[in-house]
């Protein structure tokens, strides 16, 4: 029986996880963030992990109520924290441990997936867009308030405004549709300034590789190369992990195919 790796994403607003047998996922969750309930429920009759390995971006309460829910498992947590070089991705942060664990186990799952520079967007609670080089180089990236963020900062800083169900709209002819309709414009446009200022560096107009909670919304308005892809920070997990375990074996580091599984 092949061993049984966890691997965690706890974000801002979700917690997202998975169990890999090596080969495949075998179970996948998602849970409210600080849903301590729903997660105890999920985990109870898991089967036992050899490892656990974990991206939290949430405060330190978080991490400690995890700490308990995964206490009933002998395997010690792996806490990921970004790194100057992994997986074959070079941190080119000024401070390489303040990039996001999140953010970084994104781009180690890019890397592996395409092999070549692109766009790394993270579309949640706030949205990164993250540039990585044809030779695996985190060049920088941006950080801006996601939909409803942006929306409820315009609501709540100016009391004129009133909040509702928005859609988007070429022409928006209400509050509520203006105030979504220009959370997703601004959001967009964002993607692909950053796009076209990487494809000046690459020399070709990158592709787009699309996460978060709001990737459905914004893809179909994006003019660039877009692939969507569901969980990649626990993707970017299987492999920090797999490295991780084979460096300490002594073994031969796998490929990143290998890492990523399916």
């Amino acid at each position: 029986m092949n061993p049984l790796l966890l691997a965690v994403d706890s974000g801002n607003t979700r917690v997202k996880w998975g169990l890999h047998d090596g080969r495949n996922w075998l179970m996948q969750g998602v849970a409210a963030q600080g849903d301590t309930v729903q997660l105890e429920r999920e985990w109870r009759n898991l089967r036992e992990p050899s490892r656990v390995v974990i991206s939290n971006v949430a405060n330190a309460g978080i991490k400690a109520s995890l700490s308990e829910l995964l206490a009933r498992w002998k395997a010690e947590p792996q806490w990921v924290t970004a790194v100057p070089y992994q997986c074959g991705v070079r941190n080119y942060y000024s401070n390489p441990a303040q990039l996001g664990s999140d953010r970084w186990a994104a781009l180690v799952a890019a890397w592996v997936l395409e092999r070549q520079g692109c766009l790394v967007v993270d579309a949640g609670t706030a949205m990164t867009v993250d540039a990585l080089s044809d030779t695996g180089e985190f060049l920088g990236g941006i950080i801006t308030p996601g939909i409803d963020l942006m929306q409820k900062i315009l609501v709540e800083d100016l009391g004129s405004l009133e909040s509702g169900d928005g859609k988007f709209c070429d022409y928006p002819d209400s509050t509520a549709d203006a105030l979504y309709s220009g959370a997703v414009h601004a959001m967009a446009g964002a993607i692909e300034r950053m796009a076209a200022l990487l494809a000046g560096t690459l020399g070709r107009m990158p592709e787009c590789i699309l996460s978060g909670g709001a990737a459905q919304q914004l893809q179909p308005q994006l003019n660039v190369n877009v692939k969507v892809m569901d969980n990649l920070v626990l993707q970017g997990l299987l492999a920090i992990a797999r490295e991780t375990s084979e460096t300490a074996s002594g073994g031969v580091v796998a490929s990143p195919e290998d890492s990523i599984g399916n």
